[in-house]
């Protein structure tokens, strides 16, 4: 076979036009004879001729750039859903920390909720849902689930440092049945790959921040033969911005990949994510107004300590038919230590003692394993492709809860009982098989429609022991049998545009919060039913002259069959208790917009302009809840937690080596509790999570090919706010959010 010669010089224009582009395929003569499009014939009859099969040039898309997913993304058919793909490497945001706001600054409708201390943990949801660790999404790291129990405890507790990851999937609900029944969507985070072009290479990033922050991260990567692998290691340590909120936290990860065949590869991989964080407790309103960097708590801690290996292979024995199958686990624990009360409730040395009150120490056990093959097969009838994506999904899921354990009365991390057992000690086992299959039809050369369907059949299995009550009154097998149905559709418009739109359903099984009673005067309703309901969507998007891209999108979700609390009467003692049940539905309708335009192009320099801008109304159609031991009717009320705006504006400049992007970010006003309760109470546990404004600075600078330098400020009015009135951990009240700081990141690369 004939050597490539070098490129022309005269090749210069294509990376930018390929960082348009994403992938760009020419033919072979031009790289063969070293000639691009501007040149004179006179130059390519000059030129050395060279004949090859043909040479395919991929580039990366510019970092932090969005685009809608491909219609068959690896193993996953996504045509006509609402996707956004983020390229992460390389953006301007606070990756360290893990800033939500900064990281889905142009994907709209994202909500994010700060509570567990900057680089910790991401905590988001779209559509009105509860963002608590994520716990409404699929989340995947490369494909591979991170939940710790999607049926038990569905919180992503395994978080991997976002300088580790690549680019961001986000999927909303639309393709649910294809990778589960969640109503928020699927996020996956793809990891970096290694650097096929060299037997080893390295990355380093370390940062220095505001409040303490230092943190390193190094990873090697390369190809040896067939043989891919990638490997890192994460260390974060901070003071935190309010007092006594220390965190550290650690993350490892290694990959191998080998392809032992031109149609065969085999992955195997294991990460893991951990970190310790001290708690500093919430705070009353007037607590906040006077000090927001108050602690109530200096002895309460919180560490989850996650394991996630996987194997896969993935078979491409037609050029038509790819299939996936792939073994994966989420092993680790969740656990804390607390003094538990209200920001009013003052953890103090007792003067008769001389000791403090002992804390409680809860621990959850993880053990999910999770078994899918997908395939996808591209039919051809007619001359047009019809993919067909099918597969099947097996799940082994085993959560241990041990609460209510009497700890010590020290004030380090100590998970050790002083006396007694665990007050709380529950095993939630499921065993889970879901099939699902969605053929995309094209009717015309623009126009598909994609039906699908995917069956879900498990159970949930409790056993276990409650000190303060009757296991027998608990629901002690629950099942999970669904057929969900959906359907979507897409119009390729003249141009770059594509309309879409869909509708498909999707169910939320009933996890321990909402079975296990907390107290003796609690029951569950044995007739509990999964929560479900569906998702409508259409929206249109694509570029205009290459210099507008745009997604603009409506929806509706309805959730029937929410989870909550009544007040009853015994019919026998004519006691009253609380009746934990299915008390109403709601309906969340909203319209998301996102828009990046290309302002100026000059020179070596660039300026865009975004934003990412959605609004919610999300209302009660029907329900009661227990408020103070009364029945209270919640139709009509806006849902907790919902912000009717969440816009968040940017402007980013770009030259040959440099970039700097500014970022304003609005999130209105929300209520705590479903009664839409105005007036904080005395506690701070309920009562208007009021809006706020934040402004964000990033920048970078390339100094040489291996050193890149970064920086930025976060927050920089220094506003004083917070996100969110928890009811669950880390406890009622106020949580603050950090004020201004800054930091600086260097990046070395060999």
């Amino acid at each position: 076979m004939p050597k490539i010669r070098r490129l022309s010089p005269r090749l210069a224009p294509f990376p930018r036009i390929l960082l348009t582009l994403g992938v760009l395929t020419v033919p072979a003569a031009a790289f063969a004879q070293g000639v691009s499009p501007r040149d004179s014939t006179k130059d390519r009859v000059a030129a050395k001729p060279a004949i090859i099969g043909g040479v395919t040039v991929r580039a990366t898309p510019p970092a932090g750039s969005v685009r809608a997913a491909p219609e068959v993304n690896g193993a996953w058919l996504l045509a006509g859903v609402k996707s956004e793909v983020l390229q992460v490497r390389g953006m301007d945001a606070n990756l360290t920390e893990k800033t939500g706001r900064q990281l889905f600054a142009k994907i709209p409708g994202v909500f994010v909720y700060d509570m567990d201390g900057s680089g910790n943990q991401i905590n988001i949801s779209t559509r009105g849902l509860d963002a608590h660790r994520s716990w409404e999404l699929n989340a995947r790291q490369d494909g591979v689930v991170i939940n710790s129990d999607l049926f038990g405890y569905p919180a992503s507790h395994y978080s991997p440092p976002l300088e580790s990851i690549e680019r961001v999937e986000l999927v909303r609900g639309t393709a649910a049945l294809q990778y589960g029944s969640q109503f928020g969507g699927m996020v996956n985070y793809i990891t970096k790959s290694a650097d096929t072009t060299r037997a080893v290479s390295v990355e380093s990033n370390n940062t220095l921040g505001s409040f303490g922050l230092r943190s390193t991260y190094n990873a090697v990567g390369g190809r040896v033969g067939k043989l891919d692998y990638y490997a890192y290691l994460n260390l974060r340590r901070a003071d935190g911005y309010r007092d006594a909120a220390e965190s550290e936290g650690d993350a490892q990860f290694a990959r191998v990949i080998w392809r032992a065949s031109p149609t065969l590869t085999l992955r195997a991989q294991v990460g893991r994510s951990t970190y310790r964080y001290r708690i500093p407790g919430p705070l009353t309103d007037a607590q906040f107004e006077a000090d927001p960097r108050l602690a109530t708590r200096t002895r309460n801690y919180y560490g989850p300590d996650i394991v996630v290996p996987s194997l896969s292979a993935e078979w491409t024995p037609t050029p038509h038919t790819r299939v996936l199958s792939q073994l994966s686990g989420v092993f680790g624990a969740r656990n804390s230590v607390q003094f538990i009360g209200f920001a009013t409730a003052r953890d103090t040395v007792n003067p008769l003692t001389g000791a403090f009150a002992p804390r409680q120490v809860d621990i959850d056990n993880f053990a999910s394993l999770t078994g899918e093959v997908r395939l996808v097969h591209d039919w051809t009838i007619s001359g047009r492709s019809h993919p067909l994506a099918m597969g099947v999904a097996l799940s082994d899921n085993d959560t241990q809860r041990r609460q209510l354990g009497r700890g010590t009365t020290a004030s380090n991390w100590d998970l050790t009982r002083s006396s007694g057992d665990f007050a709380r000690d529950v095993r939630y086992a499921t065993r889970h098989i879901a099939l699902f299959a969605e053929q995309l039809v094209r009717i015309t050369d623009r126009w598909m429609v994609v039906p699908g369907v995917r069956v879900e059949r498990g159970a949930t299995r409790m056993r276990g022991r409650l000190d303060y009550y009757d296991p027998a009154n608990v629901p002690q097998m629950l099942r999970h049998n669904f057929p969900l149905f959906g359907v979507r559709t897409s119009y390729r418009l003249r141009g770059q545009g594509e309309v879409y739109g869909g509708i498909t359903q999707s169910y939320r099984p009933q996890i321990l919060k909402d079975v296990l009673p907390e107290s003796a005067i609690e029951r569950t309703d044995p007739n509990l039913r999964d929560a479900k309901g569906y998702t409508l969507e259409s929206g249109v998007r694509g570029t205009l002259r290459s210099r507008l891209s745009y997604d603009l999108g409506a929806f509706v979700l309805r959730y029937d069959d929410r989870y909550g609390a009544v007040v009853q009467t015994d019919q026998q003692t004519r006691e009253s208790f609380v009746f934990k049940t299915n008390v109403g539905s709601s309906v969340t309708r909203g319209v998301e917009a996102r828009l990046d335009a290309l302002v100026y192009a000059g020179g070596r320099a660039t300026v865009q302009l975004f934003t990412a801008t959605s609004f919610f109304d999300a209302t009660y159609r029907a329900g009661t809840i227990n408020n103070a031991g009364v029945n209270t009717a919640l139709t009509g009320k806006r849902v907790e937690s919902v912000p009717r705006w969440i816009s968040r504006n940017g402007i980013t400049a770009t030259g040959t080596q440099w970039s700097l992007t500014g970022q304003l970010s609005y999130t209105s006003d929300t209520y705590a509790d479903p009664l839409n309760t105005v007036t904080p109470t005395a506690n701070g546990a309920r009562g208007l999570v009021p809006a706020y404004t934040l402004l964000d600075v990033n920048g970078s600078m390339r100094v040489a090919h291996w050193l890149r330098v970064g920086g930025g400020i976060s927050n920089l009015t220094n506003a004083q706010y917070f996100t969110k009135r928890p009811t669950m951990y880390p406890g009622p009240g106020v949580w603050p959010s950090d004020g201004r700081a800054a930091r600086v990141t260097v990046e070395l690369t060999r």
